[in-house]
This record gives C-alpha cells, structure tokens and sequence, in this order.
C-alpha cells in the first residue's frame, strides 16, 4: 500500500517479534535465520539496544489520542472519527434534500433514504488478513446475534478474506455461524467489493436508489473508496475496520450515532448498543490465542499453487512463446511496439492540438482509469457486446487490463468524472472541437486521430492522486492525448505518464486553467520540446477560434536525465526494448 500515502516503498524495523511471527505462519527455520542474519548485517535488526536511526524528518504520535476512525465518502485520507461520523455525514449532504422511499424486497418492506448503508463488505487484502480484526468481527457477531440482532434486510452483506487461513481459525473459535447468521456468507478470496466487485444490488433497491436520485452508502474493510470505485449507485463509501463494517450492517445507516443510539432491543425489549457487543481487547487476544496455529499456515499455503480440479484441467498451451488469442476478449496483444523504428524519432514541439477535457481538483487515476464495474451502454460494454460477451460477464475493468481496446474505451470513462468542457454531464462525455458535439471521451479520441489532432487534457492540484495505476497512463497515451498540463501532479502517476511518452506540464506557481483564461475550446501549441532538459520550462501557445491568441510557460515535469531519455524514446517500453535489441 505505500503508493496510497506518495512512497515507493516502506521500511518497517525487524526484530524478535517478527521472527516470532515468521515461525508462527509457517516460515522454515532456514528462512528464519535467513532474515535474521541478513537484517543483522545490515543494521536493521532493532533491540533494545538499538541506537535510534538519523532520519531528515520524524513525527510523534500520542497513542492515547487514537480513536475509532471511518475515511470517506470518496477518499482514503478524509478522517472521520466515529463520535463525529453522523454529523460529518449531515455536513457531506448539506444541500441534498432528504427523501424516503417505500422498497419490497425478498418479502422485506423497509424505507429507503438518503444515508442508508446498502453495501456492508468485509473485504481487501489488508484488513481481513489481520487475525484480530478479524476474529473481533466474529466476536461482535456472535454478541449480536446473541442479543437478537440482525442485519438490515437492505444491506448487501459479503465476507471475502484475504487469505482462506482465515476460515480456518473463524471456524476453529466457532464463529462462522454467526457471521452467517448477520448474511456475512464466505463469498470468496481476495478483492471483491474493495475493487468495485460487489456485484448487483437488489433489483428494487437499486431501482429505487436510481429513480429517486438516493446517496447510498458502502462500508467496507478496504483501502480505496474513489468515487464509482465501489458500485456505480453508490455515492458515498466509507472505509472501516471488520467490526465497524459488522456493526453497520446492524444499523443500517450512515447518520446513526454509534455512541448514543441502539442498533436494536433484545429478547426482553432492552436496547442494545455497540458499547454492549464490542469485544474487549482480552477476549480478541484470547480468541487468537486459542484459534489460530500454525497448522493452518502450513496446511493452506503448502496446497496455495494446486488450484481445484477445474484450475488442473485447464488445457496449457505448449511453447516459449504465448499465443495469443484472437477472439479473447481479456487479453490482446498490445499495440505499443507497432511501427517502432529501431532508432527513437527526434523529439518535436507539439501543434494544434485540441483539449480532450478540462478536470478540477484531487482527479484520481480511478478517474481516469476505473477499475470497478463495467457500464452496458458505455464504450467498454458495447465493445463487449458486439464481440459476443453478455453483460452479466462483463466482469470488470480491473479484471480485463489485458485488453487495451477495453482499457482504452474505459479511461476517462468513470461515472463520476466531470469534464469542465462538457458542462452539466457526469460520465466520460466531452465536446469535439470546432464541431461543438456531445460524445464520448473515447469517441472524440478516436475522431481526433483520424483528423491527424493530438490532444491534450487540462487539470487542477493532485492530478493522479490514489491508486498507483499504470492504465491511467496507458490509456492517456492510447486516446492520442500528448500532454496533460496540470496544476500538480500525484508523483507516481507523473512518472508513469513520462515512461508512456505522455508530456507532463506544470502551470508556473500562482497559475491556474481559470486565472490565464483557459476554456478548452481553443487550440494548444508547445514550443521547446524538442530541446526538452529536465525542469524545463516550455512555452505553452493558445489559439481561440476568432484567432485571438496568448501565451504562457509551463514547467516539464520531466525531472531526470533518465526521465527525458524514457520521453526521447516514446516511453519506457520502447526504451527497454531498444536496450534489448
């Protein structure tokens, strides 16, 4: 997860206890003294004794100061401390009228309204590989049920863990019958809702959040909670420890004060509140203790790469080489070495290139790229339909990233995005210049490049942010987009943009889209290219259609000398290439 907090990577100090934890889950004793020796050399075993490292920054945190935490509605590092969750909530929808909406459904009759958790998803593979939040879910369920809770009839409730050692020690602590019993069902292994794999809701709920404009909310274990990342009708998704995801389904409700109101009344009519069913941190410890052994690590990852019988009799083709497949519509091959010359083409100044879309703030490559659910009447799904794949096997963008003619169709193509050049649309729509024509992001793209037009794409601060995400630099690059000019960039995403060949530039310090006049419906030059260094800045050329024109210097966001030669060459695969031949 270090892409998720802007590092390449994260260093955590190695000591006894991790050792411990090696030989706990299975590790062999000669992997164990593999790490301990090679830590030690290296100076970064910690004891006791340890002299503390020279680092260029620290920070402090007073563990007393930690509290149950939400994140959301629509980004991973939005904090909301529990106690403040329903008034944060009240604060989001400030502006939204509120409605409720009779709904039936499986017999159920219950009231829909803006607030009501639909999605309730133990999930990821961070969390839910945790053996104490996850045997604390357990805990919290049975103590539930115990009381004679339930989980609202309208929530759609999974449990997908991260590793199937996890249904080993729930059943050992004989908790799975309770999560059962909440519709916490096992559904599968690793990334379902966390990656928009949540699949349908009921068809009268989702009718009813569709027909009456309803903010739905998702709780879920996850990482990421970008907008029309989780389930294209819900707006508002929250991220939550196991328990909190459990104790949600109960609720049934975003604005619900977990500290002062009842999530239900019991057998003999008495309310029960969260304070009555959360588990202490010595009954989760002594459940731990008791429930997981090492014998469930070593009994599921020493059958991990078996595979079921289907996965075995799976015919494999035979050869070095792959064979792709023609009519596969998950994976093709790529077209990003067609008509490569063998020595890279001299770097050229970009002309007359028209804006693809104009972005605001805090876009992020879920924006650009999603990785959620793919839309039947979008330019992914009727690519889909017409070679034969019905919607419900669609699957998603995340799973066929195989297949660039999906991928391409899919960027910019996220539910939420709102492209500035298309006012009053949501969705990947823009406007084709001069013709002034409504269409899509990818039908425009492909418009352009048959009128030889490069494009570029016009954005506020943090363009890139979130998921380290290589299709929403890919993608940019299939769509015929040159450049994007940008207030800032979320680093890695900057970076991929320059090994797919994509020019990142930076409007100068005070600058923005809206103080140099900037609409997107004008024509864009770019001066200097061809001799670009690193931090250059460039000049930036704008032509309106009465022919009026100003100017302004950008900065390249190319900020190495390997950086410029990735550009020269068109990218890093084609460099790569090159340096193999």
């Amino acid at each position: 997860m270090a892409p998720e907090y802007g590092a390449t990577m994260g260093f955590f100090p190695v000591d006894a206890e991790t050792l411990a934890y090696l030989r706990f889950t299975g590790r062999t004793p000669e992997r164990v003294a593999l790490v301990e020796a090679y830590t030690k050399l290296q100076g970064i075993f910690r004891t006791d004794q340890t002299p503390d490292p020279i680092f260029t920054d620290t920070l402090a945190l007073d563990l007393a100061t930690v509290e149950p935490t939400l994140a959301g509605p629509k980004r991973p590092q939005d904090r909301v401390p529990l106690r403040q969750s329903k008034a944060a909530f009240a604060t989001a929808m400030e502006g939204v009228a509120q409605k409720h909406v009779a709904v039936k459904s499986n017999g159920d009759s219950f009231e829909l309204g803006n607030g009501s958790v639909v999605i309730a998803a133990i999930t990821s593979c961070t969390n839910t590989s945790n053996p104490s939040l996850m045997l604390g879910a357990g805990l919290l369920a049975k103590k539930a049920v115990e009381r004679g809770l339930h989980s609202k009839p309208w929530v759609k409730t999974s449990l997908a863990p991260g590793s199937k050692v996890v249904t080993d020690y729930l059943q050992a602590a004989g908790l799975t019958p309770f999560l059962n019993e909440l519709n916490f069902n096992l559904v599968g292994y690793g990334c379902t809702t966390c990656i928009g794999n949540s699949g349908p809701l009921p068809e009268s709920v989702g009718a009813a959040i569709k027909e009456n404009g309803l903010v739905a909310v998702a709780v879920l274990s996850g990482n990421r909670n970008f907008e029309g990342r989780i389930h294209p009708l819900v707006r508002a998704n929250y991220l939550a420890s196991p328990p909190l995801v459990v104790a949600y389904a109960l609720a049934g409700r975003m604005d619900f004060d977990m500290a002062s109101e009842s999530l239900g009344n019991d057998q003999n009519g008495q309310p029960v509140f969260l304070r009555d069913i959360w588990p202490t941190p010595q009954e989760v410890e002594n459940t731990v203790r008791s429930a997981v052994t090492t014998a469930m690590y070593n009994k599921e990852y020493a059958e991990v790469f078996q595979g079921d019988e289907r996965w075995r009799s799976l015919p494999v083709p035979e050869g070095d080489r792959y064979a792709w497949e023609e009519k596969s519509t998950y994976i093709k091959r790529p077209p990003f070495f067609d008509g490569m010359p063998k020595e890279p083409l001299p770097l050229a100044d970009i002309h007359g290139a028209r804006v693809l879309a104009v972005l605001g703030h805090s876009v992020t490559t879920d924006h650009i790229s999603p990785a959620g659910s793919i839309q039947p009447d979008g330019p992914a799904g009727k690519y889909l339909v017409a070679n034969g794949v019905k919607p419900v096997d669609f699957n998603s963008y995340g799973a066929r990233r195989g297949n660039h003619e999906v991928m391409m169709r899919g960027t910019f193509a996220n539910i939420r995005l709102r492209n500035l050049l298309a006012p009053g649309t949501e969705g990947g729509w823009t406007l084709h210049q001069p013709s002034g024509e409504k269409m899509s992001i990818f039908e425009a793209a492909m418009r352009y490049q048959q009128e030889c037009v490069p494009l570029v794409i016009l954005a506020g601060n943090e363009y890139g942010a979130g998921s380290s995400r290589d299709w929403a630099a890919k993608g940019t690059l299939l769509l015929g987009v040159k450049a994007v000019i940008a207030e800032s960039y979320e680093r890695i995403h900057r970076s991929n943009l320059v090994g797919m060949g994509v020019l990142p530039l930076q409007f100068l310090a005070g600058q923005t889209p809206e103080s140099l006049g900037l609409t997107g419906h004008e024509t864009y030059s770019v001066e200097g290219v061809s001799t670009l260094a690193p931090h250059a800045q460039l000049r930036v050329r704008v032509r309106d259609d009465s022919g009026t024109e100003k100017a302004f210097d950008a900065l390249a966001r190319v900020d190495t000398p390997e950086e410029v030669a990735y550009y020269r060459h068109g990218g890093i695969l084609p460099y790569v290439l090159r340096q193999m031949l």
